[in-house]
């Protein structure tokens, strides 16, 4: 697991020198972004395959929000299998693109899509390969912005990791009005507190669990995606990963808790929606026991442990209570990350490449783009 414990690891260091690129290009990136984001009837597509798409996910509720307009997440995969749905409405776009290597065969085609079902499209494409066909098609497209990850973020390893987060992380503070580059600086403060208590997560990871739920509310439900399909690849599959929000669970996928199910809820920073995370995790603790029930969380606790016996089953990240939930989503998904390794090394498998028989590829193989037709 040499390249996916690094790429785990390095995140903090990859932030920090994604913001600084960022500073870096700030005149650029302000005077391709500025008239596109003045458009009053700008509809903003965040787009990607697999974890690529989760960042769209993550992002676009909060984006909305702060926007104060229409932000849309949406697989390159739905928008090639269904392109003249999915750009159905003829208004101006912004298309902005995550992908890790670029040559995902949707990638591309997607972006093609939308500029022949658009006539007005803008694209923003975020990658980590330079050499990727993604970023070799748009880097002199004078309606598109190619902004380049750091070159360590192109995971070596099969899943996404360090890729990830820096995409979100890139996306969030080019996007979002107002942000302080030092925000990375803060949440990879609390990346490193999270690895340095690592050994936290080692009691789970021993308990043998056929189950694991991943639970978490507005931008945290696309964190929950994420982190149940880290868990499902790092272990081909040998434990069964489920993702839903607080409230969701509860109209029948609860149905999937069993005596050995351990269930994951991401506590919000919105003192509104948290309410709703709380009550969860509280009925969860009823059902299955406080010790399968891992609660993380950003905001102090109001009661010590000594009195408060479930504050045991929660991991507290210090320093980013004031975060909004989709970069909060960083922090965050490293604990995602580090339970999806141990235990796939638990169950015997190579986290570097848990399937060694090419059953499911780094990059996807076997998809056939076919011709749009008029």
């Amino acid at each position: 697991m040499t390249d996916t414990l690094q790429e785990v690891q390095q995140q903090p260091a990859v932030w920090r020198e994604t913001a600084a690129m960022l500073a870096a290009r700030s005149t650029q990136i302000e005077e391709f972004l500025e008239p596109v984001l003045a458009q009053p009837d700008l509809r903003i597509v965040l787009t990607g395959a697999g974890t690529s798409a989760f960042a769209g996910q993550i992002l676009a509720p909060a984006l909305s929000r702060s926007l104060r307009r229409r932000v849309d997440a949406i697989a390159t995969t739905d928008i090639v299998s269904n392109p003249q749905e999915i750009f159905a409405e003829d208004v101006p776009t912004l298309l902005v693109s995550f992908a890790r290597s670029g040559d995902s065969p949707e990638s591309v085609a997607a972006t093609e899509l939308a500029v022949t079902c658009l006539r007005s499209v803008h694209q923003l494409v975020i990658t980590c390969n330079a050499d990727g066909k993604l970023a070799r098609t748009h880097t002199d497209d004078p309606t598109a912005l190619v902004l380049l990850m750091p070159p360590a973020t192109n995971d070596r390893g099969f899943a996404m990791t360090s890729s990830f987060t820096s995409m979100l992380l890139t996306a969030w503070l080019v996007l979002a009005p107002k942000q302080d580059l030092q925000l990375a600086d803060q949440l990879a403060a609390a990346a490193e507190q999270v690895l340095a208590r690592a050994e936290e997560l080692t009691p789970y990871t021993g308990r043998h669990y056929a189950r694991i739920v991943y639970l978490g509310s507005g931008a945290l439900a696309g964190l929950a995606r994420e982190s149940a399909l880290k868990l499902l690849e790092l272990t081909a599959g040998m434990v069964v990963s489920y993702y839903d929000t607080p409230l969701g669970f509860r109209h029948g996928p609860k149905a999937v808790l069993e005596e050995r199910t351990l269930a994951v809820v991401y506590l919000s920073n919105d003192p509104y929606t948290r309410q709703y995370d709380q009550d969860i995790a509280t009925e969860l603790r009823t059902a299955i026991g406080d010790d399968n029930v891992l609660v993380v969380d950003a905001q102090p606790s109001a009661q010590p442990k000594a009195q408060d016996s479930a504050r045991d089953s929660v991991l507290q990240i210090d320093g980013v209570a004031d975060v909004n939930d989709a970069p909060l989503a960083l922090p965050y998904v490293v604990i995602a990350q580090l339970l999806a390794l141990r235990f796939s090394v638990a169950l015997g498998r190579t986290p570097d490449n848990p399937f060694p028989d090419g059953e499911v590829n780094r990059v996807v193989q076997g998809v056939t783009i076919h011709p749009l037709q008029p």
